[in-house]
């Protein structure tokens, strides 16, 4: 943690984590501070890099992506123009929430969203599978979901 950050932007970031819809006079109050404080704190923290923005969390079971998949992709070559190259097509999808390069026996694991298994297999076929350099993708599918968060402690 930097040490640039003070309790009162801890607890800034901390409310902010859980409820990003608070305006800075509710902020304001809960903090004991007044509203142009809240307010310039808030803005170093974007200027700082703190706070990358502000989302809302849809619920994926009304939106029609309730098949989530962890697929891990290894690929063929590993330099440095094969590894950015997948990360520039792969960003591209829609049906990717998250792509992280990792260590281990395979070089990332994809985060997909899709609306069902045939959907995902359509993506995997006409999307996936069509980039270059992929040697092996291993997809796993969740059941259940135990815990989402968000939030980081701080």
């Amino acid at each position: 943690m930097s040490e640039e950050l003070d309790p009162i932007d801890l607890e800034i970031l901390r409310i902010l984590q859980r409820d990003a819809t608070l305006t800075n006079k509710e902020l304001a109050f809960k903090l004991r501070k007044s509203i142009a404080t809240v307010h310039d704190r808030i803005r170093k923290l974007k200027e700082r890099g703190y706070i990358k923005r502000v989302v809302a969390i849809l619920d994926r079971q009304k939106i029609n992506r309730s098949l989530i998949a962890f697929s891990q992709v290894l690929l063929k070559e590993h330099t440095a123009d094969s590894l950015n190259e997948f990360e520039r097509e792969v960003a591209k999808f829609n049906e990717v929430m998250e792509c992280f390069q990792m260590t281990g026996a395979f070089d990332f694991i994809l985060r997909i969203a899709t609306s069902d298994m045939d959907t995902y297999h359509l993506f995997l076929r006409n999307k996936l599978a069509t980039l270059p350099n992929i040697s092996t993708v291993q997809s796993f599918f969740v059941l259940s979901e135990t815990k989402s968060e968000t939030a980081y402690p701080l």
